[in-house]
């Protein structure tokens, strides 16, 4: 584990299988004023550090609005038009391989979308959430045998919002 902790890592979660976590770590990015967790797609040196790449302050004002274009997707809401380039390679085993391409916000963004689209050829986009608390927000990945969870974790934002609807079932 690196010094420095992932995006995902900040809510104490385990990271969503294979590429998909480098999305999870995009979304987790955004600001969560009631952890007091800053945005780390602020301005490039902050969003370099994040995202494991070196990015300029106009690469982490794209990112924040592709992290806004994610989360749309996630809620349901398919983006009107998201343009990104990738490669297609071929291995030493004959294996086509879809990379990334670009540098700087180009090339994480070639890289969110190539890993949504073998998260959904894989049936695993699906997992991947927000939490419903609001002051939270947090994207972490269902485990859920039946992918119901909505809830980054049910000890703390679930309680949180059973105890909520409790008190207004009895103020009815």
């Amino acid at each position: 584990m690196s010094s420095t902790p992932t995006p995902t890592e900040r809510f104490r979660l385990d990271p969503a299988p294979d590429g998909l976590a480098h999305v999870q770590n995009l979304l987790n990015t955004r600001a969560i004023d009631a952890k007091g967790l800053p945005d780390l797609l602020a301005d490039g040196a902050v969003a370099s550090a994040a995202m494991g790449h070196d990015l300029s302050d106009a690469d982490a004002a794209a990112l924040r609005e592709l992290r806004t274009t994610i989360e749309l997707l996630i809620a349901g809401t398919p983006p009107e038009t998201a343009p990104a380039d990738a490669v297609l390679t071929l291995d030493a085993s004959g294996t086509v391989q879809l990379g990334p391409s670009g540098t700087g916000h180009e090339y994480v963004t070639s890289r969110i979308w190539a890993e949504i689209l073998l998260a959904q050829r894989a049936d695993t986009w699906r997992r991947l959430k927000r939490c419903r608390n609001e002051p939270c927000g947090s994207a972490f990945y269902d485990r859920s045998r039946n992918n119901s969870g909505v809830w980054h974790d049910v000890k703390t934002c679930g309680n949180i919002a059973n105890l909520r609807a409790s008190r207004a079932r009895r103020r009815a």
